[in-house]
């Protein structure tokens, strides 16, 4: 679902957490650190909670897990940009899922 106010676009998008060990703090360090090359703000809803993409340890406290379903929240000028980086990283598995092959 997207929403745009002229220099200020709002994104959002729900995604399925895929890697075995969830939102844990390899997975929580690279999720933030992709936010971080954006200007746009970064928000996380999961477990009924919201927290802001730039603590690694709100993105913890959300005990997100394999399967859950989260909605990421980003408002800016590359928020379309910053909403599909880190779609593309969930997906991946954070890139922590090749091993199994």
């Amino acid at each position: 679902m997207n929403k745009s106010d002229s220099d200020n676009s709002v994104c959002q998008s729900q995604v399925i957490i895929v890697n075995d060990k969830g939102l844990h703090a390899r997975a929580a360090a690279k999720f933030v650190s992709l936010a971080a090359e954006y200007t746009s703000e970064v928000y996380v809803c999961c477990n009924g909670e919201r927290v802001n993409a730039d603590s690694i340890m709100e993105l913890l406290m959300l005990a997100c897990e394999k399967g859950k379903a989260v909605t990421i929240e980003a408002t800016g000028p590359d928020a379309g940009d910053a909403l599909g980086a880190l779609i593309e990283l969930i997906d991946d598995g954070f890139g922590e899922n090749q091993s199994s092959q």
